[in-house]
């Protein structure tokens, strides 16, 4: 009982905030050019390898999260593979995280004077 209640708990505690971070982000350009067609080219493909990790994610938390809940609610063994999609997905949204998940800082600014010397 406690392995299922602590699979539950690991899906919401992080896949499903890296998934809204990763959704947040998903449109986010790393430093490309909007006038050459091979970078808007390569953005098309960065943008939709994103989607597809986070569809992905979306899909293992939700088959996760339903079969530990099933199984604590009518007291049943998980199947095996579910411990797969469950460690799947915390990689996954790892993944997300270190990625495209978290906010850029922005760069310190600069007075606009500098002091006299």
């Amino acid at each position: 009982m406690l392995v299922k209640l602590l699979i539950a708990v690991g899906v919401v505690a992080f896949p499903l905030p890296a998934l809204y971070l990763g959704a947040g982000n998903l449109l986010k350009r790393p430093g490309l050019s909007v006038d050459e067609p091979a970078d808007r080219a390569s953005f098309l493909m960065l943008v939709f390898l994103r989607g597809l990790i986070l569809l992905v994610v979306f899909a293992l938390s939700a088959v996760t999260l339903v079969s530990a809940v099933g199984a604590l609610i009518r007291g049943v063994e998980l199947h095996g593979l579910v411990y797969v999609f469950f460690v799947l997905d915390l990689l996954l949204a790892l993944v997300i995280v270190l990625s495209f998940g978290r906010r850029e800082r922005r760069p310190v600014r600069r007075r606009a004077t500098p002091a006299p010397r």
